[in-house]
């Protein structure tokens, strides 16, 4: 009896893309105790170790790499051959894969989820967020269905893409930093004696992208635009952050917004999805989300 099964390969996988047992527990809606017992028993039967473990976080073994090598692709094949039959027997995708930029949170889009799910299709819906360029590469890799991203779409076919809105962007500091002194428009040399704070680019394969940072700028990064926020309203360094989401810190005085000799222009954000196969449920979702999206759906 063969001792791999998808849901092990699932498991292992998860656990490789997270760093630890507890991550992809989350990932996977299941409970730590659950994941733990699955490693070990499909260990115990394959009579090798998948992971090294150190501490709560833990790396794939050489043996474990070579599981995932092909484990990967097959299930691929199986996420693929369960679509291909849900379509063919009712039009809906076995799963709808929805990945939105991190600027936006999830709870975004609850009134979107809630009148998806009173469908009652079976499709199952797997919502995830990626940064900057991170979220094209998800869509043209195959990892994403549908997705809202920021920035101009990549060259490349395979996708539609349809703008939803736009974001325009402040230069801005807290009341107590030495730049709300400087007293006029702000140059290129005046912000290299400071730190800037930068939303790391999720891509992985394709060139980072960044944005409003300057060669040889000592900075901060950091993971998404929420902790950009909390970093420049700590009084950590300086940026351009999107004006809707810190309107109430500049009424209030927190944060001092600057003028800068460049400017950072506004931000197109994008609907685009895959048009391969289209199914039920990526044309819900397609015509449902194509409208004014930004920045009306930011609860700030």
């Amino acid at each position: 009896m063969l001792k791999l099964s998808l849901e092990a390969i699932e498991i292992v996988d998860a656990i490789a893309r997270q760093g630890s047992f507890a991550a992809a527990a989350e990932r996977l809606h299941k409970v730590p105790s659950t994941i733990s017992y699955a490693v070990a028993k499909l260990e115990e039967q394959l009579g090798f170790a998948l992971f090294v473990r150190n501490g709560p976080r833990v790396v794939l073994t050489p043996a474990g790499q070579e599981m995932l090598k092909e484990g990967r692709w097959l299930l691929t094949a199986a996420r693929q051959l369960e679509s291909r039959m849900r379509k063919v027997a009712t039009g809906y995708e076995a799963e709808l894969r929805l990945v939105h930029d991190s600027l936006i949170p999830t709870s975004a889009f609850n009134e979107d989820i809630r009148a998806f799910e009173e469908l009652r299709c079976g499709t199952r819906l797997r919502i995830g967020t990626e940064a900057m360029t991170g979220t094209w590469e998800v869509l043209r890799e195959g990892r994403a269905d549908l997705i809202v991203a920021a920035g101009e779409p990549p060259p490349g076919g395979g996708y539609k893409a349809v703008p939803v809105g736009s974001l325009d962007f402040v230069f801005c500091v807290t009341a107590s930093h030495p730049l709300v002194r400087v007293g006029r428009t702000l140059t290129r040399d005046d912000l290299l004696e400071h730190t800037a704070i930068v939303v790391g680019d999720g891509a992985r394969s394709s060139t980072d992208r960044t944005v409003g940072l300057l060669d040889g700028q000592h900075c901060i990064t950091v993971p998404d635009m929420q902790a950009k926020i909390a970093c420049q309203t700590a009084g950590l360094g300086h940026g351009f952050l999107p004006r809707a989401c810190v309107r109430v810190e500049l009424e209030q005085g927190v944060l001092v917004e600057l003028q800068v000799e460049t400017p950072r222009p506004p931000e197109t954000f994008w609907l685009a999805w895959r048009t391969e196969a289209m199914g039920s449920a990526l044309k819900w979702w397609s015509e449902r989300l194509n409208r004014p999206l930004l920045p009306g759906i930011l609860p700030y």
